[in-house]
């Protein structure tokens, strides 16, 4: 009689064993009419319950969904809708241009070619120097810096979507095409142009050249301050190459410290600023001092980018090591501390000087019939 209650016994719970599908697959409980509740991470085709066989896949914020009922958009949803779940190990296989645990982020074209960086939205920045944003146009808008400005708070992928940030020579989507060397157009017209003129540049004519202005005040209006204090001066060349100064030492003799930074600037490798001319002035107003940096290089003719100052302290371990303008006034209602261009000049700046085509591959010029030079800037026959 024991032995067979006992085997009834064993009957009934194999049969409430086998119940549930599958036994919930060792992933979940079996509960009332026999439905598996799933551990989490657990289901079957993507939804809870069934025999709990497959895994989910991670979820983010919907690339692109149907709106709900009241327009709202992104959604959570598995792989954020744009990639497949593998549920056999949870893993999304992501749709080409996205990747991430949840496809959750853009991947960037041919991995920026080893030439850039892959960069998100709210990093990107307007501009290539501090002073294009900040270019002096209201007390807002001035002050001295380095690089871009970015922008915070702009979309809901602002921290999800990606752009190829390229090298300096490099450009295009993917940063795989080089760029070319900028030079003026030897064919342009100046109006009014006079070159027995004794005004502009010396054997040039009427013709100027640009200038940039750099006005740096002490934020209590004692320009004392700055004197044997160390800057430097950063230069980006038309190929967004950047070059920084040696230390630059602030002396209280206006001609002496315009030597000081003249000298630096045509020190700088490569001969990026071949020429230049610079002028201080300390007089004018002596809470500060205004700079005139009067490019006159063949090699910087035309628009350049605006300089930039460095002016915090850079110690030890740091290059280049100043002591840096530490109490410099970047705003005020009167003296502003800014970059700006106060003559922009008669030449002008363009790829292969406008006579020719550039060899993206190679990053040379190929120029027009009667043009030569790196930039195409040189006249070798009227055609």
């Amino acid at each position: 009689m024991k032995s067979i209650i006992a085997l009834s016994f064993a009957l009934l719970v194999g049969f409430t064993q086998a119940a549930c599908p599958n036994s919930c697959s060792g992933h979940g409980t079996c509960g009332v009419d026999e439905v598996c509740t799933c551990y989490p991470g657990w289901g079957t085709g993507g939804n809870a319950g069934g025999d709990c066989s497959e895994r989910f896949c991670p979820y983010e914020l919907a690339w692109v969904d149907n709106p709900t009922r009241n327009g709202g958009r992104h959604r959570y949803a598995e792989c954020a809708n744009k990639g497949t779940c593998d549920r056999d190990d949870g893993e999304c296989q992501c749709f080409s241009g996205y990747e991430g645990k949840a496809c959750g982020r853009q991947s960037c074209p041919n991995d920026c070619s080893g030439h850039g960086t892959c960069e998100y939205m709210k990093d990107l920045a307007f501009g290539i120097v501090y002073n294009e944003y900040y270019d002096g146009s209201s007390n807002a808008l001035s002050g001295v810096g380095v690089g871009g400005k970015s922008f915070q708070g702009y979309s809901w992928d602002e921290d999800r979507a990606r752009s190829c940030v390229c090298d300096a020579g490099w450009l295009g989507l993917s940063c795989g095409e080089r760029m070319c060397p900028y030079g003026n157009d030897v064919m342009d017209v100046i109006p009014g142009f006079d070159e027995t003129s004794l005004v502009g540049m010396p054997g040039y004519g009427n013709e100027y050249a640009q200038v940039q202005t750099v006005t740096l005040y002490d934020a209590d209006l004692d320009n004392t301050r700055f004197f044997t204090k160390t800057f430097a001066i950063q230069f980006t060349s038309k190929l967004n190459e950047t070059y920084v100064t040696q230390p630059i030492m602030w002396d209280s003799d206006d001609d002496v410290m315009a030597g000081y930074i003249e000298s630096a600037l045509k020190k700088l490798p490569n001969k990026v600023i071949d020429d230049v001319d610079v002028d201080v002035d300390s007089d004018t107003d002596a809470d500060g001092a205004i700079i005139h940096v009067t490019f006159t290089g063949s090699a910087v003719q035309g628009k350049q980018h605006k300089l930039e100052i460095l002016q915090d302290t850079c110690e030890e371990g740091c290059t280049p090591r100043i002591s840096g303008l530490t109490n410099i006034r970047t705003f005020s209602a009167t003296t502003l501390s800014t970059v700006e261009i106060s003559t922009l000049g008669d030449h002008n700046s363009f790829e292969c000087g406008r006579r020719g085509t550039c060899d993206r591959k190679s990053g040379i010029c190929n120029c027009f019939t009667g043009f030569t030079g790196d930039t195409c800037s040189i006249l070798t026959a009227l055609v």
